[in-house]
């Protein structure tokens, strides 16, 4: 029974299997909140229990309304007020306010592939990918969302949370992968009939193989587009 519970606890894009801080506090978060209505969800069998096992012949509730307020009003209350202040306190580790980041990646999302475009200091693209993207290893990435023609949703579980890629707009998401394991990422918002297969593979590297990489696209922003009018993809990824 255990294993079959915790299947899904793992995996290349589990959100219960975090490889970086976001997804961490993401994960902790998830548990907390499992763990506090999971109690919640056990008083309220026992007192349901306790009310099976009454009598028609015994006494009432000596005082009805204290179970009520204290069930329906107090604890509902105590519970959702801790998890909103724990939730606004953690809030600010997802976005990393005020610092730089060691990388930039332009996100963007069509029916039905990811691009993403590499830039350096000075904001130049100096490398591309088609359906795969390269992140160094336990630094920071600023990614830069939008989408060439309906909403799309990005999402890598196991290192952040989702956000939504709109067209005309540029939406920015901050994560950092510590861990070099398999991981992918998915479109989490319907958008089409190829929707379920709209993914990417997730490859992360340790800073010289991150230059290496850079290196040896430092003209994919230059290639010639491809027969489907795409531009061709790079740094070891393919098209569909």
């Amino acid at each position: 029974m255990a294993p079959a519970l915790l299947g899904a606890c793992g995996g290349p894009q589990s959100a219960l299997s975090p490889a970086g801080p976001a997804a961490a506090t993401i994960a902790q978060g998830w548990w907390l909140m499992a763990t506090a209505f999971t109690a919640v969800w056990a008083i309220v069998l026992a007192l349901l229990w306790l009310a099976l096992r009454r009598r028609d012949g015994d006494s009432a509730l000596r005082h009805p309304r204290r179970l009520i307020v204290a069930g329906g009003f107090v604890l509902p209350t105590v519970v959702l007020a801790a998890l909103l202040v724990w939730g606004s306190l953690t809030s600010g580790r997802l976005a990393w306010p005020g610092e730089e980041p060691d990388a930039v990646i332009d996100v963007t999302a069509r029916q039905w592939q990811w691009h993403f475009h590499y830039r350096d200091a000075d904001g130049a693209v100096v490398a591309e990918s088609l359906d795969e993207v390269v992140l160094p290893l336990g630094r920071m990435v600023e990614l830069r969302i939008t989408s060439d023609d309906v909403i799309h949703g990005f999402w890598i579980p196991r290192l952040a949370g989702k956000i939504d890629a709109i067209p005309g707009r540029v939406n920015v998401l901050r994560l950092q992968a510590d861990e070099a394991t398999p991981m992918r990422g998915q479109c989490a918002e319907f958008c089409g009939l190829d929707h379920a297969r709209m993914e990417f593979r997730v490859r992360v590297v340790d800073d010289a193989a991150w230059a290496a990489w850079l290196a040896g696209d430092a003209s994919a922003a230059d290639a010639p587009a491809d027969a489907a009018g795409a531009p061709a993809a790079t740094g070891g990824s393919g098209t569909r």
